[in-house]
This record gives C-alpha cells, sequence and structure tokens, in this order.
C-alpha cells in the first residue's frame, strides 16, 4: 500500500472545501488545505455575506424616509460609505479568523499559498514543496467574468466594489443576473446614478416571467435606467477619469465607473489540470459524476469549479457529500431538484421549483395562484410598490410546482415555503393552514 502524506489535499478553503476538510478531519482522515487568498472563499471574502451587510445598510435608505410616516422625527440624514465599508470588511476579516479556526480545531493543515496538481496523488506549492495524498479535492471556485472590449481594464468586478474609496456618482452595470441587480439596488439606494446595461431583452433569466416585469417595473419606478440588446464596444477613459462607455443599438454614455456583472469563469486555469489529465465539460469547468469524482480515480471537485449549481449552499452539500463518502463510509449524493435560491435586489425575489412556463412546458396543464398586494408597512408610508406571489401547482393533483415571491422579506419566507415544496405538498394543504395575522407571510395560505 502506498505512503501518502495526507489522506485527503484540499486546494481551495471556500465554503465546500472548508466543510469537505473539517468533516473529513472529523472522519479521521488526515488533510490539508491550501489557500492562495483567504480562508473562506468568495462567499464569505467578497461574495454573498459582504454583499447582503451592504443590502442591509441600503435598506436604510426608505426605511429612514418612511420613518417619518410613523411618527419618527429626524434631522437631515447623511450616509457615511467609508464607515459602512470598514464596519464590513473587519466582519469580513472576523468571518476569515473564524474559518481558520475551524480548520485548525479539526487538526487540518493549512498552507496559505497556491497549489497546484502534478500527478494523481501529487500537488506541487508555490513555494516548490510537494505532498502526496490519497485523495485530492479541487475547490478553486469561479472568478468574475470581464468582457474582452478594448478598455475593458477600466472597469471592475464584483471584487473590487467592496472596497471602494467614494460611491460612484454614476455607475454602469453590465449583466442582469442576481449580481448586477443586487448591486444595482445597493448603489441606488446609496445615491448613485445607475444604468443597467445587458446584452438580451431580458433581466434575471431562469426566474418566472411575472417575477422578473415586476422587478424591472419597480427598478424603473425608484431611477434605476436599462439599456436592453447593447454589447461593449469600447470603454475610453477622460482626463477627469470618468469613462465614456460605447455600445450597439445606443448613444455613448459617460460615467464614474463601470462594474461587470456578466456572470462567473470555473477556476481551472493553471492547476495542472491537463498535465493530470482531469477532464473539463464544454463549460470549462470539471466534469464530475454524481460522487464529485473526476475522470481520475483520486481526485474530485466540487462547489462552483464543477459549475453545476453556483450557490454556496450547494458547495457545502456537495463538501459534505464528499466527506461522508469517502471518508465516512456513507455513499451519499446531492439532491439538484427543488433548490430554493433568491436575489437580493431592492425589494428581494425568492423561488423555488419550477416557473410557470417550466411547469407548462413539463405537465402541459397547470393551475396559477397569484396574490398581488400592497403592504401594510407601504401602504402607511405612502409608498406604491407592490409584492407579488406566485404559486404554479400541477393541474390533477395541485401538488405544489413551484413558489414565487418579490417583496419585503421574500427570502426569508421562502426558506420555509421551500420545506412544504420539497415535500410535495398541495395547494390544499396551504389553504388548510390557519394565516398569521397581520403578515407578508400569510398571502401564501390565502391564495386564490
Amino acid at each position: 500500500m502506498a505512503d501518502y502524506d495526507y489522506d485527503l489535499f484540499t486546494i481551495g478553503a471556500g465554503s465546500g472545501g472548508v466543510r469537505a476538510s473539517r468533516v473529513a478531519a472529523a472522519h479521521g482522515a488526515r488533510v490539508a488545505v491550501a489557500e492562495e487568498y483567504r480562508i473562506g472563499g468568495t462567499c464569505v471574502i467578497r461574495g454573498c455575506v459582504p454583499k447582503k451587510m451592504l443590502v442591509y445598510g441600503a435598506h436604510f435608505a426608505e426605511d429612514l424616509e418612511d420613518a417619518r410616516h410613523f411618527g419618527w422625527e429626524m434631522g437631515e440624514c447623511r450616509f457615511d460609505w467609508i464607515k459602512l465599508r470598514d464596519n464590513v470588511l473587519g466582519d469580513v476579516d472576523r468571518l476569515n479568523g473564524l474559518y481558520t479556526q475551524t480548520l485548525e480545531s479539526n487538526k487540518v493543515e493549512i498552507f496559505h499559498e497556491r497549489a497546484t496538481l502534478t500527478g494523481p496523488n501529487e500537488v506541487t506549492l508555490a513555494s516548490g514543496e510537494k505532498k502526496t495524498a490519497r485523495h485530492i479535492l479541487i475547490c478553486t471556485g469561479a472568478r468574475p467574468h470581464v468582457p474582452s472590449c478594448p478598455g475593458h481594464e477600466h472597469g471592475i468586478t464584483s471584487n473590487e466594489a467592496f472596497h471602494l474609496d467614494a460611491i460612484p456618482k454614476r455607475i454602469l452595470i453590465a449583466g442582469a443576473g442576481y449580481i448586477a441587480n443586487e448591486f444595482a439596488g445597493i448603489f441606488h439606494q446609496f445615491g448613485a446614478k445607475v444604468t443597467l446595461m445587458n446584452r438580451s431583452d431580458q433581466l434575471l433569466r431562469g426566474y418566472d416571467e411575472s417575477i422578473r416585469d415586476r422587478l424591472l417595473q419597480i427598478s424603473m419606478i425608484k431611477g434605476i435606467n436599462f439599456r436592453f440588446n447593447a454589447n461593449f464596444e469600447k470603454i475610453e477613459k477622460n482626463g477627469d477619469g470618468s469613462l465614456v462607455v460605447h455600445m450597439s443599438n445606443h448613444d455613448p454614455m459617460e460615467v464614474d465607473c463601470v462594474l461587470f456583472a456578466t456572470g462567473r469563469v470555473p477556476n481551472t486555469q493553471n492547476l495542472g489540470l491537463e498535465d493530470v489529465g482531469v477532464k473539463l465539460n464544454e463549460r470549462g469547468a470539471i466534469a464530475v459524476d454524481e460522487h464529485s469524482r473526476t475522470n481520475i480515480e483520486s481526485i474530485y471537485a466540487v462547489g462552483d469549479v464543477t459549475d453545476r449549481v453556483q450557490l454556496t449552499p450547494v458547495a457545502i452539500r456537495e463538501g459534505q457529500a464528499f466527506a461522508d463518502t469517502v471518508f465516512g463510509g456513507k455513499p451519499t449524493t446531492v439532491d439538484y431538484s427543488c433548490i430554493p435560491s433568491a436575489v437580493f435586489s431592492h425589494p428581494p425575489i425568492a423561488a423555488v421549483g419550477l416557473t410557470e412556463a417550466e411547469a407548462t412546458q413539463k405537465y402541459g396543464s397547470v393551475k396559477v395562484y397569484t396574490s398581488d398586494f400592497r403592504a401594510m408597512k407601504n401602504v402607511v408610508a405612502h409608498r406604491n410598490e407592490r409584492s407579488l406571489y406566485k404559486m404554479v401547482c400541477e393541474a390533477s393533483t395541485e401538488r405544489v410546482l413551484g413558489i414565487h415571491m418579490i417583496g419585503s422579506e421574500s427570502p426569508e419566507i421562502m426558506q420555509a415555503a421551500a420545506v412544504a415544496v420539497k415535500a410535495g405538498l398541495t395547494k390544499a394543504d396551504f389553504d388548510a393552514t390557519v394565516a398569521i395575522h397581520p403578515t407578508m407571510a400569510e398571502e401564501l395560505v390565502l391564495l386564490k
């Protein structure tokens, strides 16, 4: 039997890598992790966690305005971006420390440097040191895609957005997915003039059409501008630092910042994958089977680098399943059906299951129940913004196939509703549940 330095060597200490390493170690494996940036990965360091903190900060813009209608008298409010930015980055430091502590307390050895594959059971660290392992797990995640137009170096991505020295007065956000819409809401509430540019004429492809349309309507009413069917031609930088963006089908526009939010690319470059023979799929992601194993028996991959479902909780589940399968004697696979998701736009969106279009295509006949309402808080605050809840059911059985929501606290409400959809409950089960009144969530058991 070959003698290895470790039972498991993990490349990348993001959400999936940390979970897999910690659980494998708890199963008794000798584990090491190499991370070239910071422990915690995209979500914790420069993704969903700090972004959600900015979302919280952005909500105060309207909350403080609405408070006056609820009897609160306040003087002129002033927003301090530097204070929020530094508080958010400070909490990122705290979380980075906690993730590091989690690995260390489970006796996982950490190498704070890059590692590449140099064999089916060997990695080479940036320092030149070689390590061997019975199993190698690749968890290198993904990075923001940057368009290749002339002048693209003048733009930033979500990575840099958390470190800005000031909120730009005018910002162009390229893309129409969740990252683009979330930052559009954040920067708009912080006082920037926001334009969202997209190469097609649709927002949030994959979400229910009714919900997407409602977000577009609300965003336009708030003052966010949109340029659809637009592709970059070039970006020019003026002497004063401003940028002129040239795009197809529209006039050039001058802004102070361009933020690329045009998708994420699996981090598979310069890892030694080709040298070892690890296969990639047509999207450039690592191809794996249901147990996250590559075509090389000793090498596995989980998380965004596999481009199955680019969500942090999914990467965590994949890491857990890998560790339980390989080191826990408990073969486990991840169920990718009925995964709930959220867009922390302004207002937020949440969804689980099939959209109306998907359900119609799959089942032919469906029943759709909706509630289009104005939240009590908005009525008192004289705000006309309306929420929309939508339930898609199989026509014959009324089994709930999907729930889609836009409105305040939709992601918080959806987490519990997703359990019901995953369990295969019916519209009658929702109807039989007594409402909690007055809440927004009660609309789920009152849909017509």
